[in-house]
């Protein structure tokens, strides 16, 4: 797998960290996209590569069509020897608030990023998966985005749409080999739940506790395996038995 990379959008931090933690564990090289916290995804790089594997750091906004186009498409011109052959759509924010205050900020930062975010870096990947006849491209969407949650009308649409669409492509790649899944956290412990107490919440939690971003990421390694070959077009829930 010298040459073969796991690009993780949002991946300088939080689950995003964890899950390139995991994939490199798997031999992966990674690609750490990131928008902002520089320190911060050279310090995911340097994780990575204490695993024996490369990192490797980009910057653009996922939301950013022109922005992610020139970007990845750039790092695919100056490497064309390797491919990429996972994709985790990680990137994603919180702004909630009831929608009869809700701003058009809010509402399209939250849409821009997950939703249009899928789209312009899934459509840039999705050319060498079916090319190369092999790929997997895995989701982050929530249970808000299964269930509705008061107060993330924003979150739970961006989140709903993702799966839908992880459903509609699962159906398109699928006799290419390349499998197209969703994984849906409760309540992970990151710097997105930090302004949530964890006592208001545990008690609608059958485990009792909020889960760590590595429980979140186990599940992504497996669906980046060849041993969830036969897994597309699913939404796999990870949050305790809420």
């Amino acid at each position: 797998m010298e040459n073969t990379f796991a690009l993780v959008t949002g991946g300088s931090r939080g689950l995003g960290r964890a899950v390139c933690l995991e994939l490199a564990a798997l031999g992966y090289n990674i690609i750490i996209n990131y928008t902002a916290n520089e320190s911060a995804a050279l310090e995911t790089q340097r994780l990575v590569e204490t695993i024996g594997v490369k990192g490797v750091t980009l910057r653009f906004n996922v939301a950013d069509r022109m922005e992610t186009r020139s970007t990845l498409t750039k790092w695919m011109e100056e490497n064309q020897n390797s491919k990429i052959s996972v994709l985790v759509n990680n990137a994603g924010i919180r702004e909630d608030g009831l929608m009869m205050w809700m701003t058009d900020e809010q509402w399209d930062g939250v849409l821009d990023i997950t939703v249009q975010g899928f789209f312009n870096v899934t459509k840039l990947v999705l050319d060498g998966m079916i090319k190369e006849k092999f790929g997997r491209i895995i989701n982050m969407v929530s249970f808000s985005g299964l269930t509705g949650v008061p107060g993330q009308v924003n979150y739970s649409a961006s989140k709903a749409a993702i799966i839908g669409a992880t459903r509609s492509l699962s159906k398109e790649v699928g006799r290419r080999n390349v499998t197209v899944n969703a994984v849906a956290p409760g309540f992970i412990k990151t710097d997105m739940t930090e302004d949530l107490n964890e006592k208001d919440f545990k008690k609608t939690i059958a485990v009792g506790r909020f889960g760590k971003p590595e429980e979140v990421a186990s599940v992504v390694g497996f669906l980046a395996s060849e041993k969830a070959a036969y897994i597309t077009g699913e939404t796999i829930s990870v949050n305790g038995g809420i």
